[in-house]
């Protein structure tokens, strides 16, 4: 899947509404990793999850105390402890929705609440970085050109 548009936002902007241009690949399928994504948090396979973001990836979390987390030694302490006790329906895909420059996805998260999160890439199809938050506190498409709506 590819898609063409030169108005990129990121993640973090998915949940703000505030644009944000980014790098965009092509040559990847996103919807993909996002998928593989999900099967190694199902899986519970902590490396190859970390394996698929980027070394220097950051991954803002507002599902309660805003966490922010980056580079694969602090992924690797904010996804250990989700993985190791997981709720009958964690990682259960509600919605998965390519965006502009992105990869949006509401799910279950490790506990069985509603969750959505949005991802972006490296050009190499790595993880750049992803925001999430509760369902009902974002936005499900990137507001491009919009003020910054936080708080």
């Amino acid at each position: 899947m590819s898609i063409q548009d030169d108005r990129l936002t990121s993640p973090a902007d998915v949940v703000r509404g505030a644009k944000y241009l980014v790098g965009m690949a092509d040559d990847f399928d996103q919807v993909a990793v996002v998928v593989d994504w999900l099967d190694a948090c199902r899986n519970r396979d902590l490396t190859a999850l970390l394996d698929l973001y980027a070394d220097d990836a950051k991954l803002e979390c507002q599902c309660g105390e805003a966490e922010v987390s980056q580079g694969r030694a602090e992924l690797e302490s904010y996804w250990r402890p989700r993985l190791k006790a997981l709720a009958p329906a964690a990682f259960g895909l509600e919605e998965i929705t390519p965006a502009a420059g992105s990869v949006v996805l509401d799910y279950l998260s490790h506990d069985g609440k509603p969750v959505r999160i949005a991802f972006t890439f490296t050009p190499g199809g790595k993880i750049q970085h992803t925001s999430c938050a509760p369902v009902g506190q974002i936005s499900p498409e990137p507001t491009i050109g919009a003020a910054d709506q936080a708080d």
